[in-house]
């Protein structure tokens, strides 16, 4: 499955792994290597997941050396939680369209699309997983990942406060924790589906405490 099926968990796969890059002739600009590193280490994880991840196939996938991967990436879990947030970042783009409601509602939909219709749900709890042993891969996912996403449903909800649409007693921290870390329990302890249907019923909920 290659990265434009998160973005539209509603295609499906395509088979097979996409050839490797071939080097050019000449030094390469260090932000289209990146990205290409980026676009290799996304790919082989929503191909295979974390158990095929390897810095040696992300390397060949993308046409580098182990060296230079090594510069940029203090360990393999980096490396892999680098490469998912760049597979799923587009799609999980926070809207802002005047409405808290129907942005949250939206943003949270997108979010448990990717959890169950894409392989990016199996790989966000791998990585979450191995995050428990390895410490460069645990700060790497508060710095990189849950860190910034964070950061633009708070903003969102400080924004909304300052224009009066959301009370002011409310804490926008607490309030993504009540949101989206109630998609993770269900993702990492699934006795109950995480879906389009439970992110409207957080929202309503939750909704009937914290609107104006």
């Amino acid at each position: 499955m290659t990265q434009d099926a998160v973005q539209d968990a509603q295609k499906p796969a395509e088979a097979g792994p996409p050839p490797r890059r071939r080097r050019g002739r000449g030094r390469r600009p260090a932000a289209e290597v990146r990205s290409d590193v980026l676009d290799a280490a996304g790919g082989l994880l929503l191909d295979a997941g974390m158990g095929s991840f390897t810095i040696e196939a992300v390397a060949e996938r993308a046409g580098v050396s182990k060296t230079t991967l090594y510069k940029w990436w203090p360990s393999k879990g980096a490396l892999a939680l680098d490469g998912y947030f760049h597979a799923v970042e587009s799609a999980l783009a926070f809207p802002d369209t005047g409405d808290l409601r129907a942005d949250l509602t939206a943003q949270l939909r997108a979010f448990v699309r990717i959890l169950t219709l894409t392989p990016a749900g199996r790989v966000i709890a791998e990585l979450i997983g191995q995050a428990q042993t390895d410490p460069e891969l645990s700060a790497a996912l508060l710095e990189r990942y849950s860190g910034p996403r964070r950061d633009l449903a708070v903003l969102r909800m400080r924004g909304a406060q300052a224009e009066g649409r959301l009370r002011p007693d409310v804490d926008p921290e607490v309030v993504v924790d009540q949101l989206w870390g109630a998609c993770y329990h269900r993702l990492l302890l699934p006795n109950l589906p995480v879906d389009e249907d439970f992110a409207d019923s957080l929202v309503a909920n939750l909704w009937r405490g914290i609107g104006t």
